[in-house]
């Protein structure tokens, strides 16, 4: 008798074969039969007219904190996601030694929008090594995670305030490599580096001062495993630095063997040729042998605005970013002093509000601001004589900078060269940021978007396709052994759900993080079941209490 067996469903096995009518069975948390089962099981599930898949993986998330109280990584796990690799963009929170930990909480809440009093409240860094952080979060999982390294955690750990001054040394460069050779041995799934992000004081993160030696000595400390990966941000600014980093990631995976991931490849219609441009640059990386993907997301790049959270569209205004960053009641006098008004919407007007032309008015808290609710800047700046941030001003002070500002469809949102980047064979799908930028957007979710989206709304991609490059070809390529696929000895990570109505859900703002912090969550719909190595953890959008989760 088998503990699960799941009938007559619709297998799309991740392989990207035809889907077909079957059974899959499962014992002890492996599938031990697909296709046709004859025997019984313990537990019986009906998938009629249910498509029955692997469970999908999240190659860009930054769960890092959250995992340590939420070990479920919500919302991800109703949208199918059964594993999650975090420790993306250089960060993770170990290596770390006890006087090193503000400067990584200082470095998450700058470039993931994580914030300090979520940290105080629930990151208790009670480990110092990437094994000890990995100990310390492996009870409980109910989701499967893979962590990379970070490579500003470790160049900070080895060099202290030198990471950000100066190359290493050949000692520190050793150092370095017997710290992520011993991470490596722990269970970590690889390394991850930034070409392009600042800290809290607007400096370059520490991996951003690595030389070539010290990069290629870490890939090849790291392909001593066996596997791993090297993840970046590339200098994506600037389109000629971005095929320059490109390149570089060409001559480090030939170097050591590894595969490099860049994220995220993306369309906007500032640059419409970049994309290409990029694609172009890894296949000219494949012609020479390196192994070198890009990620993109299916999702368009919508955030919202709201003056009393966090905002990475600002850095670049650094008269309101040195605002942000202040105390709420400090802040509020800052935008709402008529004396600084001037030079607030000339930095704004010239640096940022280009960009955000179509942004609308979401939610609102005050009464006289009721009648701009859904309305764009553009048209209530007219109809008031004056600049778009200066409206944005006088409604964001009248809500106390809680006023929600709406960026729709302005950047990878043309479902045409979106779906022409996410059926390239050299682009995975990844780029989420889920656990990251909580108080912009709701990263969980392009599982479904993928599906719902460009599989059944735009039909871009057949549902076989779409389904194998969310599980078998993450797998593969990023080196989660064992997942992916629904086949005999595989582990039993399974997601039951409708095709016909599977969706990614409306973002809400819920006030449900440590700190009494806010986020955007999404909750799917038409997900019947998610199955991590063999117990059901999500059924019909409710939580189970089987943990069954374990570091891959």
């Amino acid at each position: 008798m088998a503990d699960l067996v799941i009938r007559n469903g619709r297998i799309v096995d991740g392989t990207g074969a035809a889907a077909y009518a079957g059974d899959l069975a499962i014992t002890d948390g492996k599938i031990i039969a697909v296709g046709r089962y004859d025997g019984k099981g313990a537990t019986e599930i009906d998938a009629e007219g249910r498509v029955v898949s692997p469970g999908f993986i999240d190659i860009h998330t930054h769960y890092d904190p959250q995992i340590c109280w939420d070990r479920l990584a919500t919302p991800s796990l109703e949208h199918g996601v059964t594993t999650v690799v975090m420790g993306n963009c250089s960060l993770s929170l170990a290596p770390v030694r006890p006087e090193g930990k503000r400067k990584l909480i200082k470095m998450f809440e700058k470039i993931e929008d994580i914030k300090e009093p979520t940290f105080d409240a629930a990151v208790p860094f009670s480990w110092e090594s990437f094994g000890q952080y990995m100990d310390h979060i492996r009870p409980g999982l109910g989701i499967n995670v893979g962590a990379l390294v970070g490579h500003s955690a470790l160049r900070f750990y080895v060099m202290g305030a030198d990471s950000q001054e100066r190359v290493a040394t050949d000692g520190e460069i050793e150092q370095m490599c017997a710290l992520l050779e011993q991470a490596m041995a722990d269970g970590a799934i690889g390394l991850s580096t930034s070409y392009v992000d600042i800290d809290e004081d607007g400096r370059p993160v520490p991996s951003r001062l690595a030389d070539m030696r010290e990069k290629t000595a870490l890939c090849q400390a790291m392909a001593k495993s066996g596997r791993g990966v090297l993840q970046t941000v590339p200098y994506f600014i600037d389109i000629e630095q971005q095929l320059a980093n490109i390149e570089e990631l060409g001559d480090l995976s030939l170097a050591s063997g590894v595969v490099c991931s860049v994220a995220p490849i993306t369309y906007s219609p500032v640059a419409p040729e970049n994309w290409k441009r990029s694609i172009a640059k890894l296949e000219e990386q494949q012609a020479r042998g390196a192994k070198v993907f890009g990620q993109s997301m299916p999702r368009s790049f919508d955030i919202n605005i709201i003056l009393s959270e966090t905002s990475f569209m600002l850095y670049s205004v650094r008269k309101w970013d040195l605002l942000m960053q202040k105390p709420l009641p400090e802040r509020l006098a800052g935008f709402a002093d008529p004396a600084a008004r001037p030079m607030l919407v000339e930095a704004a007007e010239r640096r940022i509000m280009p960009l955000l032309k179509n942004m609308a008015v979401g939610r609102v808290y005050s009464p006289e601001n009721e009648k701009y609710l859904g309305r764009k800047l553009t048209e209530i700046a007219k109809a008031a004589g004056k600049s778009e941030a200066d409206v944005m001003l006088d409604i964001a002070v009248a809500d106390g900078l809680q006023t929600e500002f709406q960026i729709r469809g302005a950047i990878h949102a043309d479902p045409e060269i979106v779906s022409q980047i996410l059926d390239h064979p050299l682009i995975h799908i990844g780029g989420s940021d889920a656990g990251a930028h909580v108080t912009q957007f709701c990263g969980a979710g392009d599982t479904c978007d993928m599906l719902e989206r460009y599989v059944r709304g735009y039909g871009k991609m057949t549902l076989e396709r779409a389904v194998h490059r969310m599980t078998g070809e993450p797998a593969r390529d990023w080196g989660v052994r064992g997942r992916g696929l629904l086949e005999v000895g595989q582990a039993a990570d399974v997601v039951i759900f409708d095709p016909a109505t599977i969706a990614r859900g409306e973002e809400i703002f819920v006030s449900d993080f440590p700190g009494e912090t806010n986020r955007y969550v999404r909750h799917a719909i038409c997900i019947d079941k998610v199955i991590v190595n063999g117990a059901v953890v999500v059924d019909r959008g409710q939580y189970t209490d089987a943990r069954a989760g374990v570091m891959v």
